[in-house]
């Protein structure tokens, strides 16, 4: 899954990709280098960021969708990564075909509504309070247990609102609400949500955990960083990855792949 944020302030890439040239220019690359699904968000989830209106949103990515759409193979999917039922509606109509929602439905839970409605495969997120707050001294007891018990909660609730099973993904949250050694024990502990038996994104790209654990400031320098959490969550079962450099870690799964088979 390569990222693609059409905001003017994320965290790595933030105003790159604000326009529909340069973004459908990125997407193509993209392509070029493999990808399976394009994620498109008009919010940053950056820490301490601003939330952003639902109109907001669709004003960035609905054209961008569209865009990709006529000039990019159909054959990669789309995914709409906002916390809003009508950002996602709209991106549906778009073209987009998956959601992918950071707070699993407790923004907004018309947004399980809309899934169920439409068909489309969603992926519920673990985030410990919000975007604005959530790294004001989190804590966990087990981050594991707690991060597992609130995602199986979340997806019985999916379940209840007519989501189809097979329509659901889950994702660990790394970074969001989560001190370091909350990251690097749920890495250790992937295989536990795998079992859960729903498919499992992870989401390190450039992650600022790991710039502490390499002496590095900028997120661009962390690509190496990712590949190797990416082969590790090959090893664990992981089947969706979630990046800004796509060809590095295409090559990571090929190769973590190749070993475990």
């Amino acid at each position: 899954m390569g990222i693609l944020n059409v905001t003017p302030d994320s965290f790595s890439d933030g105003g790159k990709f604000s326009e529909v040239a340069t973004a459908v220019i990125q997407a193509q690359l993209m392509v070029n280098q493999n990808v399976d699904i394009i994620d498109i968000g008009g919010e940053s989830t950056r820490p301490n960021s601003k939330s952003v209106s639902a109109a907001e949103q669709i004003k960035r990515v609905v054209p961008v969708i569209k865009a990709i759409r006529k000039q990019v193979s159909s054959s990669v999917a789309i995914s709409i990564d906002t916390t809003l039922s009508i950002v996602a509606e709209a991106a549906l109509n778009a073209g987009a075909t998956i959601i992918n929602d950071i707070s699993a439905g407790l923004q907004d839970d018309a947004i399980f509504t809309l899934a169920a409605k439409r068909n489309v495969p969603i992926i519920l997120m673990h985030i410990q309070g919000n975007p604005q707050t959530m790294q004001d001294a989190p804590y966990y007891d087990d981050v594991v247990a707690e991060v597992k018990n609130h995602l199986q909660q979340r997806i019985e609730i999916a379940l209840s609102m007519g989501i189809a099973k097979h329509n659901i993904g889950i994702d660990v949250g790394i970074g969001f609400g989560k001190r370091r050694e909350d990251n690097l024990a749920l890495l250790a502990h992937l295989e536990e949500f795998v079992a859960l038996g729903y498919p499992v994104l992870l989401g390190t790209s450039r992650k600022r955990f790991m710039g502490s654990l390499c002496q590095v400031d900028e997120p661009q320098e962390l690509v190496t960083a990712t590949a190797v959490t990416t082969a590790l969550g090959v090893m664990q079962g992981v089947q969706l990855f979630r990046v800004h450099d796509v060809l590095e870690n295409k090559q990571a799964v090929d190769v973590a792949w190749a070993i475990k088979t």
